[in-house]
């Protein structure tokens, strides 16, 4: 089983104490990436749940050796304590409360190889419970707990801040500060030098007018920065000088004197002064102070990156970066730091020019401005040959994604546009289909129409020549179908011929012609109406060609029409569906078709061209469907009742289900396997062609192994085995993950080379036919040092390079 396409952002990255390496949560673990090459080096896989935390111990060693320690929480309710060098989990805690967020003030403070006893660590955590209010018996809420990582416990009684909003905990770089964001104000707590289970936490509150979405604290001055939701930065100065700090608490006429000089500052907060700073136009989501102390960062959904001149108020940008900005953090080294992005984009960027040196791609995140504009569900295609997908996003580009690799193999733009997230959806990207050996690409794009004018569908061709998916576009058609939109695309699995359908009543046939020049040896490829077709004024919903591509079936609302794609000829018609027909695909190589309908009465049907009527349905609401290229089978994808994915949640097996996929030969009603799925809704499937065999050696009678590729809405998706003959869901190999480490040479190899490569698999016995070779010292030194003594060494080399003579001796 391969399982990939997880979120890179739903939590802050952390970089490791030599910036080599940046861990990022992803889903229920943490993966680690090399800083140098973009590609993941390792995982930490142990959690059951969301990981919502990774803080890594600033620690080294005497001898100046980098240690690489770090501690993760997890929405299972676990801290957990790694190596991740190795990786090894060294340490587990359960708290027993799903986790939102965790500080440790105390890391920098703990010795890691000392004789001294170390003090007990304490985390900060933010907790999910749920608790009765105002007569609801789960009213959930969040919460500030303390937790003793040294005895594994969760300090009862201390609840220091408690609210219905999701609380999410900010450090101090000096762990002196810790702070929350709880709507209009900023709660911030001092933490004792030495902390304990009864150590007391002063505490300040500064309040805002509107709505606080993020805060920064100064490196080495009591200066805070917190952004709103309207785009505002504020910047309090001497923030809790008399709250905390002793030596300034003075009697109730010198508080009032000093709140009277406080310009900027609200009732009784205390701080000496408050300025604001707007240049967003939206919700600032970034706030982060340079390690001096002299610049701050901002960000946000205008996706631009500001530095600010504290002193001086002078900005410098870093623009078009083309999506939101969600976290920004700096390394040990402060030439490197890094930006993530909400299209699920990590930058690495070099400072202070800020120049963006390579990025992390995930795969595109689920759209929920595309959801609102009312899109096709092909907004998602497989490359079935290369076992790629492409994926449609905000700003009208296709991304192509490896299901093996998981990672961004390219992005194509549909069309052109500058990220600006206070604009309105003026296009949207409809369909994407691809060729079986994917070389060409359709895409169907609708600009809406505004005040009723102006509205405009666009038929795209692209070509490709290369397995790297650039794209370039070949031709472009405007309005293809008069004022009717496209609702389906398929490609002949042969040649360069498509059809598209539409709500219009008809359909057409495209073909692409080749012309080659040979006076400048450039070849332009265009593609051109062939023929057009209907059938009795009906909507057509749904084509397919065979796997021979001889027959061409439209689905005409409900029935199933045959034609002859080169003639334009109605063959044949087959049946009538109960409702109009939302998906049709021929069954590989077989002579059967499978059909879905969405509506009351809801089905899955198998029809037999032969006979030409159907040979067995059920009545299953069908959230996908597909078939494989060569044989009989075909996977679909059913969305369960409530009332039985309720019955499902409640059992420990399988929580949460509310799909199952179920594998058929085209012949037989009887699933031939089963799998229970979560968050069906909006999913997709694909059978994909995987390697020629399976791990242990099986292909089941098969010259190429199929795998069936799942794809929920969130775009998580799992690749197995389905014919697996035990019916599970079995390990598939992506590879080393260690293979894929930097390749830079350090210490011994980067002053004389690499050391030659030997076997550990050595012979117990030498062979008969090898003869000792007189010249010693080529040989000298090989093998293990622990069986090369010093003195046996010197003695055998200085024998090798003297003559030995006999004397005689009287």
């Amino acid at each position: 089983m391969i399982t990939g396409g997880r979120s890179l952002i739903s939590s802050q990255s952390a970089f490791s104490n030599d910036a080599k390496k940046l861990l990022v949560c992803t889903g229920n673990t943490v993966s680690i990436y090399s800083t140098s090459t973009g590609l993941q080096i390792a995982e930490l896989e142990g959690h059951r749940g969301l990981v919502t935390s990774v803080l890594v111990v600033p620690s080294t060693t005497p001898a100046g050796k980098i240690l690489c320690y770090c501690w993760t929480a997890s929405d299972d309710g676990t801290i957990k304590y790694w190596d991740f060098s190795v990786p090894e989990l060294m340490k587990s805690i359960d708290v027993q409360f799903p986790i939102h967020s965790m500080a440790i003030p105390g890391l920098s403070s703990q010795p890691t190889e000392s004789s001294e006893k170390p003090s007990d660590l304490f985390a900060y955590v933010s907790i999910r419970v749920f608790k009765e209010q105002k007569g609801e018996s789960n009213a959930l809420w969040w919460q500030i707990r303390k937790c003793n990582l040294t005895k594994s416990t969760l300090i009862g009684g201390v609840t220091l801040a408690e609210s219905q909003n999701a609380l999410s905990i900010i450090l101090s770089s000096s762990a002196r500060y810790m702070g929350i964001c709880d709507k209009r104000k900023l709660r911030i707590w001092e933490i004792p030098t030495k902390d304990s289970d009864q150590a007391m936490l002063q505490k300040i509150r500064l309040h805002h007018t509107k709505t606080l979405s993020t805060l920064a604290f100064h490196p080495t001055e009591r200066i805070v920065a917190a952004g709103d939701v309207t785009g505002r930065i504020l910047i309090w100065r001497g923030v809790g000088e008399h709250n905390f700090s002793s030596r300034n608490k003075q009697s109730n006429g010198g508080l009032m004197k000093y709140m009277e000089e406080s310009p900027g500052v609200r009732g009784n907060d205390d701080a000496d002064s408050c300025t604001t700073r707007h240049w967003h136009s939206a919700e600032v989501k970034v706030l982060f102070f340079s390690s001096d102390g002299a610049y701050l960062y901002s960000g946000g959904w205008e996706g631009v990156l500001v530095v600010w001149q504290l002193d001086t108020g002078k900005q410098k940008f870093l623009p078009r970066i083309g999506s939101p900005l969600l976290y920004f953090t700096i390394s040990s080294d402060p030439s490197l730091s890094f930006i993530s992005c909400a299209d699920n984009r990590i930058h690495l960027l070099k400072m202070p020019s800020m120049e963006v040196l390579r990025s992390i791609q995930g795969i595109k995140l689920r759209s929920t401005l595309l959801d609102r504009c009312d899109g096709s569900s092909e907004g998602i295609v497989f490359d079935s040959a290369m076992g790629l997908v492409a994926i449609r996003s905000e700003n009208y580009c296709i991304q192509f994604y490896s299901l093996f690799d998981d990672r961004e193999i390219s992005e194509v733009q549909v069309c052109e546009r500058s990220h600006q997230p206070a604009d309105e959806v003026t296009v949207v990207v409809d369909l994407v289909a691809l060729s079986p050996e994917g070389s060409v690409m359709i895409t169907v794009e609708t600009r809406l129409a505004e005040e009723g004018i102006g509205g405009l569908v666009s038929l795209k061709f692209w070509s490709c020549s290369s397995s790297s998916k650039d794209f370039s576009l070949s031709t472009v058609v405007y309005e293809p179908h008069r004022d009717s939109g496209i609702l389906s695309i398929a490609f002949h699995p042969s040649r360069h011929m498509a059809v598209t359908t539409s709500r219009g009543a008809d359909f057409k046939v495209w073909v692409g012609s080749q012309e080659m020049r040979q006076k400048d040896r450039t070849q332009n490829a265009g593609w051109t109406c062939h023929s057009v077709g209907s059938y009795k004024k009906k909507p057509m919903t749904a084509a397919a060609f065979s796997g021979d591509g001889s027959v061409l079936a439209v689905a005409a609302e409900r029935v199933i029409t045959l034609w002859d794609p080169e003639k334009n000829i109605l063959v044949a018609t087959v049946g009538e569906s109960l409702e109009p027909i939302s998906s049709l695909a021929f069954i590989g190589k077989s002579e059967y078709i499978v059909t879905t309908s969405q509506g009351s009465n809801a089905q899955v049907s198998v029809w037999s061209m032969s006979k030409l009527s159907i040979s067995w349905s059920y009545k299953l609401k069908i959230e996908a469907v597909t078939c494989a290229m060569d044989d009989s089978s075909f996977a679909i994808l059913v969305l369960l009742p409530k009332s039985v994915g309720y019955m499902m949640s409640n059992e420990a097996t399988t929580p949460g289900m509310d799909g199952v996929i179920l594998l058929f030969n085209a012949g037989d009603p009887v699933p031939v396997a089963s799998w229970f799925v979560r968050k069906a809704k909006g999913a997709s499937l694909a059978l994909i062609r995987g390697s020629s065999k399976s791990e242990d050696g099986d292909t089941d009678g098969r010259s190429v192994q199929l795998l069936l590729a799942y794809l929920n809405i969130d775009h998580e998706y799992v690749l197995f085995d389905p014919f697996n003959s035990h019916n599970q869901m079995h390990k598939i190999s992506r590879g080393n993950l260690g293979d894929l480490e930097e390749t830079g040479k350090f210490g011994y190899a980067s002053i004389y080379g690499d050391l030659p490569e030997f076997s550990l698999e050595r012979k117990q016995a030498p062979s008969i036919t090898s003869v000792p070779s007189e010249r010693h010292w080529e040989t000298l030194f090989s093998g293990p040092s622990h069986n090369l003594p010093l003195t046996k060494l010197c003695s055998t080399f200085l024998e090798s390079l003297l003559q030995k003579r006999s004397t005689a001796v009287e």
